[in-house]
This record gives structure tokens, C-alpha cells and sequence, in this order.
């Protein structure tokens, strides 16, 4: 064995008893503002609003319209 190497033991505080229990309520859970439920209450929305929705469609509508003029006309 290595003279060199210090006991890992002697390191210890001599009136060292081992991991001693905490009694329920001494020290706060572990994590507990990292939860899915923390913050305010707020209802869930589902999807897009009415508004953002309705420009979508109408601007596909005047696209797919363009096209079938562009079509028309090219035809002719």
C-alpha cells in the first residue's frame, strides 16, 4: 500500500454518525416551482382565431382564382 495515499477516513469529523433523517416539514420538496401547474391559472385556447383564419382561406381562394384566370386566358 502507498504511503503517499492519505486515509480517506481521517478526513471524517470524529463524532461523525452517518446520514441522519430529517424529520417531515424541516426542509421544502426537492423541484417544486418546475412543475407543469405552476403559474396562474389560464384556459386553454383551441387553435387560430376566427380572424387569422378567415384572411388565410380568402387569400388561397384569390390565389386558386388567379390561376384559373391565368389558365382561361392563356387558353384562348
Amino acid at each position: 500500500m502507498d504511503t503517499n495515499t492519505p486515509d480517506p477516513r481521517s478526513r471524517a469529523a470524529p463524532d461523525f454518525q452517518g446520514p441522519v433523517p430529517v424529520p417531515p416539514g424541516e426542509t421544502p420538496p426537492a423541484e417544486s416551482g418546475i412543475g407543469p401547474a405552476t403559474g396562474p391559472y389560464r384556459p386553454i385556447v383551441r387553435g387560430w382565431g376566427k380572424g387569422p383564419l378567415v384572411l388565410i382561406i380568402a387569400l388561397a381562394v384569390f390565389v386558386a382564382l388567379f390561376f384559373l384566370a391565368y389558365g382561361i386566358m392563356l387558353a384562348l
